[in-house]
């Protein structure tokens, strides 16, 4: 069934997956978006704008629901009792409140479930800080929406001037509740079965016969792509039953959010010297951190687990939604030399983004589906850690003429020691740390070694003299593996 503004249509089964081991609050997929703002916008235009957006991407107004008789299926309903004023709210902190203060009420706001009878976010102002300045932080369901979905909604919010209006068109009316009954669910549920079959056989129909054909007459390349796809479904879907980090093992429901900020042409500069690119300089950084931070602890690790968000997401998907997938693999963190760490880390990327099993997420997703929810669960707590790279916006934004300083993403740990996630502002790379506080207990040490893991890769980065990247020739800042390209696309 195809997904309309009427009509949003069903989770997929990456998203029911997320949504489903929620059962376990170590596991809840909640992003976060912290923007520090350099005054507070008017409040009442802010609803104003707010409620317009919800026009524009009825997904906000948007909850779901579990429709009869499918154990796995989950589908998107309209809200017929919105309140904007739920999903949107404002607060004063006590003077003298600044960023300290804004990330420990962000830390409260991640660790608090959703109400599931509702759509899956919350915005709150925060007003009252040090010299006039304000801050929105902003709660959002993964299943709602990734990182990069994330900043295509934040293009809704924000203005790029800071004296834009932001009126334009009128928005669309909002979506009207469907009154769906028992008979009815259960009638587009049989329809939506069927015409996922439909739509299965056709795309498949047409490869189906050069493929026998080629089978025929290279029985043993096609034995060999057979067993290559199932090798690599087997390496997705592997159970790990412990943690590479001796030290980092115990999980909490506690958090400790901290920010960090790299420069963003130094560390694309910095990782092209090595042969790579900004996510690899990324990752080189973390795990140059990581490998500190046990040597601080007398425990030496050659690798570590990571889980890490690849871009499905193409021109024609809507804005908002959630189209990643998500792989975990071994990374290297016992090189000390950063060029190496970097090169390693650029030629394992290389191999995730040709993975065949790439091209059956939404199979795997289903039959994980089907598996007990513990078993999903003791998979997500025995990863190492988390790292998300989130392409941004290389100009400044303000929100009905307040003018936005920061813009810190926080990823959730879902069951990982700590999640790390990077979006690109403007010049700056905002760097969101989400620590889980039994993991890692020591959160200034952590975040001492984090930066001094950055400062090796930075490090490299060429000399007075030295050939550099021109603004001109700087590519955008890319997603954390860059989208997989297939036909049609």
């Amino acid at each position: 069934m195809k997904r309309t503004t009427q009509d949003p249509g069903y989770l997929s089964q990456t998203d029911a997956i997320m949504w489903m081991v929620e059962a376990d609050p170590l596991l809840r997929s909640t992003i976060l978006g912290v923007v520090l703002l350099d005054r507070s916008p008017d409040w009442d235009r802010l609803v104003e704008r707010v409620e317009r957006v919800t026009r524009q991407v009825p997904g906000l107004r948007h909850k779901v629901v579990r429709p009869p008789l499918h154990p796995t299926l989950l589908r998107w309903e309209v809200d017929g009792d919105f309140d904007i004023y739920f999903h949107l709210r404002r607060v004063a902190l006590a003077a003298p409140a600044g960023r300290e203060q804004v990330l420990e009420f962000a830390r409260h706001c991640s660790m608090q479930g959703f109400d599931r009878a509702r759509p899956l976010w919350e915005f709150t102002l925060i007003e009252g800080l040090e010299h006039g300045a304000a801050a929105l932080v902003m709660k959002v369901h993964h299943v709602l929406t990734d990182g990069v979905g994330s900043v295509q909604l934040a293009a809704y919010l924000f203005d790029f001037e800071v004296d834009a209006d932001g009126s334009g068109a009128e928005p669309p009316p909002a979506p009207a509740a469907d009154g769906h009954d028992f008979m009815s669910r259960l009638r587009d549920v049989v329809e939506h079965d069927v015409e996922g079959l439909v739509d299965f056989a056709r795309r498949n129909a047409p490869s189906a016969v050069p493929n026998l054909l080629h089978a025929i007459r290279h029985p043993q390349q096609a034995i060999a792509d057979t067993v290559s796809v199932i090798r690599s479904i087997g390496r997705t879907v592997a159970p790990n039953t412990e943690t590479l980090s001796p030290i980092m093992t115990e999980r909490h429901l506690a958090t400790c959010l901290r920010t960090m900020d790299v420069p963003l042409k130094h560390l694309h500069d910095a990782a092209k010297v090595a042969g790579g690119t900004v996510n690899d300089g990324f990752l080189a950084g973390i795990s140059g951190g990581l490998r500190r931070y046990h040597e601080l602890h007398g425990a030496e690790v050659d690798e570590l687990r990571v889980s890490m968000p690849i871009n499905l997401r193409t021109k024609d998907d809507a804005a908002g939604g959630n189209h990643v997938t998500v792989m975990r693999f071994k990374v290297p963190v016992g090189l000390s030399d950063a060029a190496e760490r970097i090169a390693a880390l650029h030629a394992l990327g290389q191999g995730i983004r040709a993975e065949p099993s790439l091209a059956y997420t939404g199979v795997i997703a289903g039959a994980l589906n089907l598996l007990p929810k513990q078993v999903i669960g003791s998979m997500l707590k025995h990863v190492d850690f988390l790292a998300s790279n989130v392409p941004g916006v290389p100009i400044p934004m303000y929100l009905l003429g307040a003018e936005v300083q920061r813009f810190y993403p926080f990823g959730p740990t879902a069951g990982s020691a700590v999640n790390i996630t990077l979006m690109s502002y403007r010049d700056t790379c905002c760097l969101g740390v989400n620590i889980d506080a039994k993991a890692i207990v020591d959160h200034d040490v952590f975040m001492d070694c984090l930066r001094a893991g950055f400062d090796e890769v930075l490090d490299l980065e060429p000399k007075v003299g030295q050939p550099t990247t021109t603004a001109a020739e700087q590519p955008a800042q890319q997603a954390a593996i860059e989208p997989v390209r297939r036909e049609g696309e």
